[in-house]
């Protein structure tokens, strides 16, 4: 999985479908498999229906997540997603814990497929008129197609779907087939990040903004890392989030895992970032709650002007941060 640094830029404007082949599908069957995923995702299983979907982390005792997925109902089994870059090393982890449920299995679909839909008018490709049903992140529409997944709108509320299929299947029509990288600017613009190599174990999920989309829940019981990502949220210890941030002066998007800097010190680090146009770009970074204001840099970026742009969701840690002491 790249940052799209050296694609072609990607128009985030546009409306049509994209394959993710920078992500792979995975089953998990078998008796062990709610008991299995409560035990090692962020997210509570029993909430994972056949009409929901919903993200979650998996993450080292650390707390520090090194798989970012989602969560899908098929039949008995669970669906999920994952990076291709680090399948292998995120798979080759869990099934260690795996081994402890007899008769249970996770494993990659070889023959399974996700598509990134932009725009209503590209779901109803899909679905028809029930993709209508669809009206909030994380609805599920079960169709001759696969699995279609309402995720979170981009910034200027384009509707965004995902298409789940585990089996080859028709493909859509290809007049209206995109670039990945213009899927990809979608999720920056949506703040909905990924993980990479060079950024896996690297955060808390709070700190990628996982509580506000769909992707921890707080109440379930223990699983690998619960104790510090409790005590973050429970005490308010979360100091730094996910920002996105525009930037312009260069054809080479910086790398995941970059340093930005402020007054001569690290404040932050890139997670995503993609090119959307000639010299221009947006990336998603992790930044220090107060550092976010002041003027900031990207490591080995000469001259490389920011600008931090809204999130089109709330985040409340950060803006308590924000607010002068009384």
């Amino acid at each position: 999985m790249t940052n799209a640094n050296t694609e072609t830029p990607a128009n985030p404007t546009y409306e049509g479908w994209a394959h993710l082949t920078d992500r792979v599908l995975a089953r998990i069957s078998g008796p062990g498999t709610d008991k299995f995923v409560q035990g090692q995702f962020s997210q509570s299983v029993d909430e994972v229906t056949a009409g929901q979907s919903l993200r979650a982390a998996a993450c080292t005792p650390k707390g520090r997540a090194y798989c970012i997925t989602r969560l899908v109902r098929d039949g008995e089994d669970l669906l999920l997603s994952l990076e291709r870059e680090t399948a292998d090393d995120t798979l080759q982890h869990l099934n260690k814990y795996l081994m402890l449920f007899r008769g249970t299995s996770l494993g990659v679909l070889d023959s399974g497929r996700i598509t990134g839909l932009l725009g209503i008018e590209t779901a109803r490709q899909v679905a028809g008129a029930a993709t209508d049903e669809l009206t909030r992140p994380g609805q599920v529409l079960s169709t001759d197609n696969g699995y279609l997944i309402r995720v979170e709108d981009d910034s200027n509320h384009l509707a965004r779907f995902e298409l789940w299929q585990t089996d080859a299947q028709p493909a859509l029509p290809p007049t209206s087939e995109l670039p990945m990288p213009t899927w990809q600017a979608s999720e920056i613009s949506a703040g909905v990040p990924w993980l990479t190599a060079a950024t896996r174990e690297a955060y808390v999920p709070q700190m990628l903004n996982l509580q506000h989309l769909q992707g921890i829940h707080f109440k379930k019981g223990c699983y690998t890392g619960q104790e510090v990502i409790a005590r973050m949220h429970f005490l308010g210890q979360l100091k730094k989030s996910l920002f996105r941030v525009a930037f312009s002066g260069t054809d080479v998007a910086p790398a995941a895992g970059t340093r930005l800097i402020a007054d001569d010190s690290a404040v932050g680090e890139v997670v995503n970032s993609v090119l959307t146009g000639e010299q221009q770009g947006e990336m998603l970074a992790v930044i220090r709650h107060d550092a976010a204001s002041k003027h900031l840099g990207v490591d080995g970026y000469e001259g490389l002007q920011l600008e931090v742009r809204p999130i089109p969701y709330p985040v409340p840690e950060r803006e308590k941060a924000e607010q002068p002491d009384t």
